[in-house]
């Protein structure tokens, strides 16, 4: 997967990078829509970089990815095209987390459009989905400049999380 736009490149995930995927998953506001809302301690966050290791072996180009800013290559975020099964049917998730201090600069936006526009073109993926607890009005005005439209309230892993889907092409990509 080779992934660049503007501001960004995409990597896969690396021991090394562990850290950084720590100072993600220990951030309370930046967890507060994933999962259960907790952050995770050191053997959380080992159990996690385990399950993006294991994205991976979804196929080429799937998974969550590293984010780093292509100005001084520091990581900003992850995203990635997620394999999921909802209501026990195979989607693929346009996922993305973005570090606290880097909000509000666009970035979710900019890394979801290059994964739809990397998952239709390269990939040949027709559907996508975003997985958004009710609360998360930035990832919902994401998926809405995605074209995505929330299609069903789902409960999933005990947390209601709404499906947002889109069918359409992103003008422009």
């Amino acid at each position: 997967m080779n992934i660049c736009t503007e501001r960004l490149c995409f990597h896969p995930y690396q021991d090394t990078d562990f850290p950084f995927l720590m100072s993600l998953l220990s951030d309370p506001e930046v967890v507060r829509f994933i999962g259960n809302g907790k952050t995770r301690d050191s053997q959380g966050g080992r159990d996690f970089l385990d399950w993006i290791y294991c994205t991976y072996e979804s196929g080429e180009g799937m998974g969550l990815m590293l984010l780093r800013n292509k100005e001084d290559a520091k990581p900003i975020g992850h995203a990635g095209l997620v394999p999921q099964t909802i209501d026990g049917k195979k989607e693929i998730e346009i996922g993305y987390w973005i570090a606290r201090q880097h909000w509000g600069k666009g970035y979710a936006t900019e890394a979801a459009k290059a994964l739809f526009a990397y998952g239709k073109r390269q990939l040949g993926f027709q559907r996508f989905i975003a997985l958004i607890q009710p609360g998360n009005a930035a990832s919902q005005r994401v998926a809405k400049k995605l074209g995505m439209e929330m299609e069903k309230h789902i409960v999933l892993n005990g947390q209601d999380v709404c499906v947002y889907a889109t069918l359409s092409d992103v003008s422009g990509q």
